[in-house]
């Protein structure tokens, strides 16, 4: 006969900050920020299949923020730490966040038929520290979609 061992290392771990919370407070921080700071929020997390990976396993996408900034918009990614001691915000939102932003972007932009409008790419780092007011930063246009196109194509050897 088998037996279901389960571990819970909620208790182990309690005085670790829930890392989902955390998120959640700097999205709804960064909402708040980009509002205040002449943004117009258009959707907040929006998911959709972007394709499949290698494995042929369906891959969903994600965007934290959609939002307008003038005629512009903006596929804002929003990236929170309880503290920048060790490394930034920023430092998360590597090659692989960044392909995987633009292509729900892409698919984004496809379904609403915004092909024209133009856009870019956003991230908000905040830092919320217990002891000190939140540290929020808008670095636009962190990115572009040149990085991603194709190098060279089939015909050109």
């Amino acid at each position: 006969m088998s037996e279901i061992i389960s571990l819970d290392f909620k208790n182990k771990y309690s005085n670790a900050p829930d890392t989902s919370l955390i998120g959640k407070a700097g999205e709804e921080s960064a909402a708040r920020f980009l509002l205040q700071n002449g943004y117009e929020l258009v959707v907040c997390n929006f998911k959709v299949p972007i394709g499949r990976n290698r494995k042929d396993v369906q891959v969903s996408g994600e965007i934290d923020i959609i939002a307008l900034d003038g005629d512009i918009l903006c596929f804002v990614e929003v990236k929170t730490r309880s503290s920048d001691e060790f490394s930034t915000p920023l430092s998360a939102v590597d090659v692989r966040k960044q392909r995987q932003i633009t292509r729900t972007a892409r698919v984004y932009r496809k379904i609403f038929g915004l092909q024209k409008m133009r856009f870019r790419y956003d991230v908000v780092g905040i830092v919320l520290n217990k002891t000190k007011a939140p540290k929020i930063e808008v670095f636009k246009a962190f990115w572009t979609d040149d990085k991603f196109k194709k190098k060279f194509w089939m015909d050109e050897f």
